[in-house]
């Protein structure tokens, strides 16, 4: 369970450095505001996919951590990464008011109630059809999000970011329900894994695009909120996620300051000046 605890926590360094990285990538390339056809200038610039690297090397910690931990441990912690987004940004020059460190160690003591709450153990398999229909949420994400993309208004962002979050969340769904028991080549049959493969690959695009919209923040916000939340209930719903007995209330009380730190930090973050491309 430590080790779950620890690959968790590198997961979420790993995704909250990615997208900064990721964001100063997309401003660099001039495609900030612009049509997602000016993200193919995206392929000069090595920082944007150092990011995407560096947000891949979080999911495969985050992947480890899910074959011990619940699901909704691992996503809040995952969304507590806005917070390591956060950070990074003030050391840029995006200075944090007092309210937003308040809001990081309501988040904090949200995930030490979670850690505390949490039983260990492996999930509840999904049947091939199933697994199947994860793959096709993809698709439903991606006709979402072509539309959300076509819009000028303030939702834009938002929208994308949702569909980001979705994308995500059945990511680690898949990845909770991996079958990593046979031979390494009966990987490839996997539905669980294709299903990992194309929500990861759309939300990737739908994130780099609400990144062309809106604040690296207050997106990531949006995305991890979203991934936490439906993660997480079909966690405890369908994949036989468990609560240690008696601390029912802690996890609930746990997950609320989470997802509460996480939107209040991005909150008062993105009232800030997003740092320029060169400190970037």
């Amino acid at each position: 369970m430590l080790l779950g605890y620890v690959l968790a926590v590198l997961a979420a360094v790993a995704s909250g450095s990615g997208s900064i990285l990721e964001s100063a990538g997309v401003r660099r390339a001039g495609a900030f505001g612009g049509s997602p056809q000016d993200l193919v200038a995206l392929r000069r610039q090595p920082l944007y996919f150092l990011g995407v690297g560096v947000d891949l090397l979080g999911f495969v910690f985050a992947a480890a951590a899910l074959h011990r931990l619940p699901l909704f441990l691992v996503q809040s912690v995952l969304a507590f990464s806005v917070g390591v987004t956060a950070t990074i940004s003030a050391i840029l020059g995006v200075r944090l008011a007092g309210a937003g460190w308040a809001a990081l160690g309501v988040g904090a003591t949200g995930l030490v109630l979670l850690g505390l709450s949490a039983e260990p153990g492996p999930a509840r398999l999904l049947s091939p059809g199933w697994q199947l229909l994860l793959v096709g949420v993809a698709v439903v994400i991606a006709a979402i999000a072509f539309a959300a993309q076509r819009g000028d208004g303030r939702w834009s962002p938002i929208v994308l970011g949702f569909c980001a979050g979705l994308g995500f969340s059945t990511v680690g769904i898949a990845a909770r329900t991996l079958d990593v028991s046979g031979p390494l080549w009966h990987l490839v049959l996997e539905p669980a894994l294709w299903a990992m493969i194309a929500n990861g690959l759309v939300a990737a695009v739908a994130f780099a695009m609400a990144l062309q919209r809106g604040r690296a923040t207050a997106v990531t916000a949006i995305m991890f909120t979203t991934n936490t939340a439906v993660s997480s209930l079909i966690g405890v719903v369908a994949l036989n996620d468990r609560v240690r007995e008696g601390f029912t209330a802690a996890a609930g009380a746990g997950f609320v300051l989470a997802v509460a730190g996480a939107i209040g930090t991005a909150h008062y973050a993105a009232h800030r000046t997003e740092p320029s491309t060169s400190a970037a």
